[in-house]
């Protein structure tokens, strides 16, 4: 006879939703097992049955974060305009920030991104980005040229304009969370969206060109 789960994954998911919440409020030093465990109805027991420890619950709310984010931009509509694709996708970042703000925080700003360089569990948010910018910019080459740049030289240009629109959705995103914007949500959608047109089509027309031998 199969042995009852004890805990199941809607308690790990409560879990993972309060320590985001106390780390993001109170930074990852104040998170303690016990503390995570009564804010959530259960045992601190339960807690090292799901995680393991303190770290690896910490860790766990970084991932979680990163999971639910590409999930939600994964499934952003696409059409036959890969531009307005893109803005779509920027729109959704925007949208899954602002629905689960906790683990927003707590991803960029916990332990999983404190090495400089693109973590390993953020490579499938940023993939989508990257994937994304990529449908623009070979539509592009292959309107504005017959020869198209080099596959090296248009790889790098996907990661470079990536790398920008990301800087920009993100510092935009991250100001509305920390109530450094004025005006109420209306404003910032209108501006967040201003903000991709203005600065998106320039800089994606300009990366082929630009990286190209």
């Amino acid at each position: 006879m199969a042995r009852p789960r004890l805990h199941d994954d809607s308690l790990r998911a409560s879990l993972l939703d309060v320590a985001s919440q106390q780390i993001s409020e109170h930074g990852e030093s104040a998170v303690t097992v016990r503390g995570v465990a009564q804010a959530a109805g259960t045992s601190a027991s339960a807690v090292y049955a799901l995680f393991g420890s303190r770290e690896e619950l910490v860790a766990a709310v970084s991932v979680e974060g990163f999971r639910r984010f590409a999930v939600h931009l994964g499934s952003a509509p696409t059409t036959g305009s890969p531009t307005d694709d893109l803005l779509t996708l920027g729109l959704a970042y925007r949208t899954s920030a602002l629905a689960d703000p906790h683990f927003y925080r707590v991803m960029f700003e916990g332990p999983a991104t404190a090495g400089g360089a693109i973590p390993a569990v953020a490579e499938p948010t940023f993939d989508v980005l990257r994937q994304a910018v990529a449908r623009v910019l070979e539509a592009a080459s292959r309107e504005g040229s017959s020869t198209p740049p080099p596959r090296q030289a248009l790889q790098a240009a996907v990661e470079e304009a990536s790398l920008v629109l990301w800087g920009l959705v993100h510092g935009l995103v991250s100001l509305e969370l920390g109530g450094l914007l004025p005006g109420g949500p209306e404003t910032s959608a209108r501006r967040y969206e201003q903000a991709i047109l203005a600065v998106g089509p320039p800089l994606l027309r300009a990366a082929p060109s630009l990286s190209a031998p």
